[in-house]
């Protein structure tokens, strides 16, 4: 059961809303809001338990961050809507003493970070996560920490839009290293934030990013993609332009599942692997870059083949922790420390998790959710 609901029908488009806080610690919760047209209470509710997971499982004591409660938000429209950016206003306008002292919100699927930031200037917010500065002794140079991260850009794209996918490559390549498994190849779908930045670090690896699956379908060349052209070429919403593709790359309207890779990863929107998908990946290793992109009948049919699935609240993690890490002044607001420690605890992380599944016999997923209710214990005791 969920510790707070919140249901929200916009008065003029008749669009509905949702904030589901799962679980607060110090009164606090974090979690994102995303925009995606059929989105439901359901999802929300799933991707807030996932956030409570997510907090739980980065928690180290040696850390000044410690971990806070899972909340997430949504709202049923798409992001390409006229109508859009009006709905989010007033739907934030709605909730908004829940985000002044509890929810700690940020950019998900289909809303950048900018966007939510203007948004929430006009109704009056300083940042989207004033319930966390309020509580810390050193605010003010919390919030310039953040700023000056934010402001920081690495190849031409903010750090805090590259930290989650870098963190969901670097846990391909820790759990591939773990199994023994090489990466030749690797199809992501979804090019946004997650999905753009794990396609750039996966090919700064050596990867042969061979196919990424935008909403206009899919951009292939099996000799390996210029993943760099392609991220200079995409919209603000992760859409390549298709009249920029870089020499060798073909659009077309294949699936992204039927394409044969070592590694696939679905980074873009929930539930987009389901029972009857299963057989048609081809990939030995799936790693979560979306929130719940694998439904658990096609995540069991995949493990009964032998593929290893990284959990999305494993793989995906790095971005909510990045920002608390540099609130809280673990890290420098800069590329090399951000990365560094992104590198340090998704080796920890995945190490620990893969080598439980290995001596229990239980799947990552299993092990991933008794780190995080073991960490959940031992923070609740030091609170």
């Amino acid at each position: 059961m969920s510790l707070l609901e919140i249901a929200w029908t916009d008065p003029v488009t008749g669009r509905r809303g949702w904030v589901v806080i799962d679980r607060l610690v110090h009164g606090l919760a974090s979690g994102g809001l995303r925009l995606r047209e059929g989105c439901t209470l359901a999802e929300v509710r799933g991707l807030a338990q996932g956030m409570s997971r997510k907090e739980a499982l980065v928690y180290d004591p040696a850390d000044r961050y410690l971990p806070l409660g899972g909340g997430k938000g949504g709202i049923d429209v798409d992001p390409a809507d006229p109508e859009a950016i009006e709905v989010l206003r007033r739907f934030l306008a709605a909730v908004l003493p829940v985000v002044r002292e509890q929810w700690n919100t940020g950019e998900d699927f289909g809303l950048r970070q900018e966007t939510l930031d203007v948004v929430a200037a006009e109704l009056g917010l300083a940042s989207t996560v004033e319930a966390v500065f309020a509580t810390l002794d050193d605010a003010p140079a919390a919030r310039d920490r953040l700023a000056e991260a934010f402001a920081r850009s690495v190849g031409g794209i903010s750090l805090g839009d590259v930290v989650g996918g870098y963190g969901v490559a670097r846990a391909a390549l820790e759990a591939a290293a773990h199994h023994g498994l090489p990466i030749d190849t690797a199809v992501v779908q979804g090019f946004g934030s997650i999905g753009g930045a794990a396609a750039r670090y996966l090919a700064a690896a050596g990867v042969r990013v061979v196919a990424v699956a935008d909403r206009a379908g899919l951009v292939r060349d099996d000799a390996g993609l210029d993943v760099e052209a392609l991220l200079a070429g995409r919209d603000g919403l992760g859409v390549i332009d298709r009249g920029r593709l870089p020499e060798g790359a073909v659009a077309t309207d294949d699936s992204w599942l039927d394409v044969p890779c070592d590694l696939l990863v679905p980074a873009a929107m929930s539930y987009v692997i389901t029972a009857e998908d299963a057989d048609r990946v081809r990939a030995p290793i799936v790693v979560e870059g979306a929130n719940l992109p694998t439904l658990p009948d096609a995540e069991a049919a995949l493990t009964s083949r032998g593929v290893l699935v990284v959990p999305d609240f494993l793989a995906n993690v790095m971005t909510n922790a990045w920002w608390w890490w540099v609130v809280f002044g673990d890290i420098a607001p800069d590329a090399d420390s951000s990365f560094a420690k992104i590198d340090a605890v998704m080796h920890r992380l995945v190490t620990t998790v893969l080598d439980d599944a290995a001596r229990s016999g239980r799947t990552p997923r299993e092990c991933a959710l008794d780190l995080a209710a073991r960490n959940a214990a031992a923070l609740a005791e030091r609170t």
